[in-house]
Formats: structure tokens, C-alpha cells, sequence
């Protein structure tokens, strides 16, 4: 790709995506996305695919942004399609570009990365979010931008609030952005960022696995793969947040809208029965979390996701779920609808 500069930093880039992907509390499943800037193609990373195989497989797409910023400019849906502005000579996978591409395009760095930290994350569900953010990082020049879906409407609000020098985007209900000339520079930045909005989890007690087995009984529920994902259900702060509805997109991709409580007495096959539906996950109160058979690596990831961050959450603040038509258009969107059926391919 380009000269041999450009070789060393996708490189790099794919060796810090790498690391990215591995850290539960900076992304999680397919979610978050990284790029760097050739001359004018971009190369970033393909819908679908997981950040944690950066060094294994070739998940980077080259896009010709030009054209691209052309069209987010024009408002233009075709900016809602990313894949049709992949250079497919130099696509021997066919991937198709992360959703969030126009993103990237609109930041002038070089290097850009998009993360769902869980301590950002906490942060930009609550409607106090911009003040909070604001003294923490005040040595930073950063942007608020508020919730607006994934693809061109987020492009769009990018845009508006874009500033010269600014280098952090707080993406409201949604995550981080940070963007550098190097790779090693939007390390650095991402580092000091995350320390600057870092928050200490509340505890909770341990899960009751033997009870969860038993409401489990032969409803066709597990046990999550990852036992931090029980605190949400066991926390009550956290089970009254998670019960309020859907705190980011990434949740309703993965597990469908907000949370599904179990009612005092019922096991998962009563709550099954009750809903007319088997839910992704079920909250047992003081117990844990139980997870569908064949639920997803994903839907798995982003269990343990809603307990981290619900876990860091002001328990005073007031929170901004995601609206009803905000829930609707993530479940009825074409690029998602794509994604998730590589995650359930286990791409």
C-alpha cells in the first residue's frame, strides 16, 4: 500500500487494533473500528469483522474518500453505503467497509480510532454528560456530538461540530473517537483519554451458578461466557438501569432492545412463555445472568458490556436511552441486518 511509510503504519495500526480488540473495556465483539489515510484512500476496518484479529486476518478495506466526502457533503444516502466507494482491486476479500467509514473520512488526522469504551460509554448515556466530560478533560480539545444513528446522520452531526485542532469526539450514547497524525501518537492520546474519563465500577457479590442452572432447567438457557456479565443482573443500580431500555446501539444489535427482568418465582422457560419470545439474555435479580443457547459471541460480549458500564454509572443521574424510532431504525438498517449476520457466522 502507497510507500513504504504508509506499509510501517498499517503496520503498527494493525498491531494497536489488535491490542484494542483484546481489552473487553475499549471494545467489544465487531463494535469499534480503526483507519489510516494513504494519500486518498482510506483504509479501514470491514463491517462484521472483530478488532482482536487485526494480526490474523486481513480485515482492512481501502476506500476512495474523495468521492465519499463528496457525497456526505451532499447528503447524499449513497454516504450510507460505504462499500460503494470500496476500491475493489485492491479488496480481494469483498469485505465490505465498517458503517461507520464517513466518520473517519471527516477527521482530517491520518490515523483514526473509534472505541466503546465502557468508562466513555458511562459517561455518554448520562444527560450531564458534556459538563462531566468537560472538567475532565480540560487540557483536551474535544467535541460533544449528540446521539444520531450510525452511518451519514452521525456523519452529519460530526460535521456540524467539528472545529479546527480538535482530535477527541465524545460520541453521545455511543463511545470515543481520537485521531493523531501517527499511530503512535492516537495511542498515546487514547491512553491519556480513557485514563482522564476512567471510573470505578461498584461491586457486586458473586453469582449463584447452581440457582441460574436450575432456572435454566431445559428452557435452552447458558451461563454467559464471561462471569463479569452477571453484576448487571445482581447490582440493583445496575438492574434499574438496564431495565430502563437501550443505552447504546451496539446493545440492541447484539441482544434486541433494553433488558428482559425475571419476575419474582419464574425460571427462563416462565419468562419465555410470559414474552411469547426466547429473549438473547434474562435477569435473574440477586443471582445473574442466564444467555440463549445460541446466542452469539457478540451478544455475549456485549452482556458483560452492560455490566460494565452500567457498573460505572453515576447512580444519580438522570440517563438518555435511546428513543423508540431510535431503537427501530438500528433493528430495521440494511448495514446492520449485514453484520449481524456475520457475527452470527461467527465472522
Amino acid at each position: 500500500m502507497g510507500t513504504q511509510a504508509d506499509a510501517q503504519e498499517m503496520a503498527a495500526l494493525r498491531s494497536l487494533s489488535a491490542a484494542i480488540g483484546r481489552d473487553p473495556h475499549l471494545t467489544q465483539a465487531a463494535g469499534g473500528n480503526t483507519s489510516l489515510k494513504a494519500g486518498d484512500t482510506l483504509w479501514i476496518k470491514a463491517s462484521g469483522t472483530w478488532l482482536k484479529d487485526a494480526l490474523a486476518e486481513d480485515i482492512m478495506v481501502p476506500v476512495a474518500m474523495s468521492p465519499l466526502l463528496e457525497a456526505v457533503e451532499r447528503r447524499d444516502r449513497a454516504a450510507d453505503q460505504p462499500q460503494g466507494f470500496a476500491i475493489g482491486e485492491l479488496n480481494a476479500r469483498g469485505l465490505r467497509p465498517s458503517i461507520e467509514t464517513t466518520v473517519h473520512a471527516l477527521m482530517p488526522q491520518r490515523v483514526v480510532l473509534h472505541v466503546h469504551c465502557v468508562d466513555t460509554i458511562s459517561l455518554a448515556v448520562q444527560t450531564d454528560c458534556e459538563a462531566e466530560v468537560a472538567r475532565r478533560l480540560a487540557s483536551i480539545e474535544w467535541a460533544y456530538v449528540p446521539y444520531f444513528r450510525p452511518g451519514l446522520p452521525l456523519a452529519r452531526g460530526i460535521a456540524e461540530r467539528l472545529r479546527p485542532g480538535v482530535d477527541v469526539l465524545i460520541l453521545g450514547n455511543h463511545g470515543l473517537v481520537v485521531a493523531a497524525d501517527t499511530v503512535a501518537e492516537a495511542e498515546t492520546l487514547l491512553r491519556r483519554v480513557t485514563g482522564l474519563l476512567a471510573r470505578s465500577p461498584r461491586k457486586a457479590a458473586a453469582p449463584d451458578l447452581a440457582a441460574l442452572k436450575a432456572l435454566a432447567g431445559d428452557a435452552g438457557y447458558r451461563l454467559p461466557a464471561d462471569v463479569e456479565a452477571h453484576a448487571v443482573a445482581i447490582d440493583p443500580e445496575s438492574r434499574r438501569m438496564a431495565s430502563g431500555g437501550s443505552l447504546y446501539p451496539d446493545h440492541v444489535i447484539f441482544l434486541g432492545q433494553g433488558s428482559v427482568v425475571a419476575g419474582p418465582g419464574e425460571n427462563a422457560a416462565a419468562v419465555a412463555e410470559r414474552l411469547g419470545d426466547q429473549p438473547a439474555s434474562i435477569l435473574f435479580p440477586g443471582l445473574g445472568v442466564l444467555m440463549r443457547g445460541n446466542a452469539s459471541a457478540g451478544a455475549d460480549a456485549m452482556q458483560r458490556c452492560l455490566a460494565d458500564v452500567t457498573a460505572r454509572v453515576d447512580v444519580t443521574a438522570t440517563l438518555n436511552y435511546l428513543t423508540e424510532a431510535e431503537n427501530d431504525e438500528l433493528v430495521n438498517w440494511d448495514a446492520e441486518q449485514y453484520r449481524q449476520k456475520l457475527n452470527a457466522s461467527g465472522g
